[in-house]
């Protein structure tokens, strides 16, 4: 039986759901400002289900996102506000880790706006210099492509904290990146930076069996959180969506998606949670199948 970092599920789509309010591009940021506390619920919520991380609400604080918005003043602020929530929420529950989160730059499953590493590793060192005095570690999450893993990589650093590196892989071919570049490229990143664990994300959970034989190659300790939606659509692929583009699919119940999960332990995963559209019941759930077969949730 194995020891097993259990995560939290997804933020944005709770947040939508709780919230009521009609999505925008800046959905999960916006929700920090108009309903103070509701992130710091969700947060609990996940630690009340069994999670032992909590994710921080900063996946899409970057600058390119607020300027379209004449929000950037609030870059820092929105930050620590984020980070004040998962706090309240740890302290709250009395145990746990905490993740910062960093997203990828301009949009998330597009390998095409891929920005030089020159260029990514310093925003995203900015970001990881504010995370790291209040985090656990950094998690660079979603990333489409090599390069775009390597410009996080390098920036994470910043942090000085422990590095997660997580991908999101094509849905029907999990042995790639959404760029087509092999899971297993990613040897090239970890040999130039320091990185403690490698993962995939935000890809249908039928896709991460194949990209846990690519990551399990990389000698890292290794997992998956797939996402509950039916595909990536083209409309979402485009500047500025929302996700109403994105349509969550009703099979993947809190059973479905825990054997899911099992089936990735098995293969020799360490760190298993959701993403998108995988809430607090599904946490909850493979909290407890996790515990049935045996595994201890750290």
């Amino acid at each position: 039986m194995a020891d097993i970092t259990l995560l939290d599920g997804g933020m944005g789509q709770e947040l939508v759901a709780r919230s009521g309010d009609e999505p925008t591009p800046l959905w999960a940021t916006r929700v920090m400002i108009d309903h103070p506390g509701m992130v710091r619920d969700i947060h609990g919520d996940y630690f009340a289900a069994g999670a032992s991380v909590a994710t921080t609400n900063t996946y899409a604080i970057h600058h390119d996102r607020l300027e379209r918005f004449e929000m950037d003043h609030l870059f820092h602020a929105l930050h620590l506000r984020a980070l004040a929530e998962a706090h309240e929420a740890r302290g709250a529950h009395g145990r746990g880790m905490i993740a910062g989160s960093m997203g990828p730059l301009v949009g998330s499953y597009r390998p095409e706006v891929t920005q030089p590493v020159a260029m990514a590793a310093p925003k995203y060192a900015e970001i990881a210099t504010i995370l790291g005095p209040h985090v656990d570690v950094i998690l660079c999450e979603t990333m489409a492509s090599i390069e775009m893993c390597e410009g996080a990589a390098k920036g994470a650093q910043a942090a000085g904290k422990p590095v997660w590196l997580s991908v999101s892989v094509d849905d029907t071919d999990g042995s790639c990146l959404r760029s087509g570049e092999k899971v297993s490229d990613l040897a090239r990143v970890l040999q130039s930076y320091p990185v403690a664990a490698v993962l995939a994300n935000c890809s249908v959970p039928e896709a991460m069996g194949a990209a846990m034989a690519g990551l399990k190659t990389l000698g890292l300790p290794f997992g998956a959180y797939a996402n509950g939606f039916t595909h990536i659509s083209g409309n979402f692929l485009k500047d500025a969506p929302t996700v109403k583009e994105l349509t969550h699919r009703h099979d993947l119940t809190p059973e479905k998606y825990a054997e899911f999960a099992l089936s990735w332990v098995a293969m020799g995963a360490s760190i298993v949670g959701g993403c998108c559209e995988v809430g607090p019941a599904h946490i909850r759930h493979l909290a407890e199948r996790l515990a049935h077969a045996g595994h201890r949730v750290l």
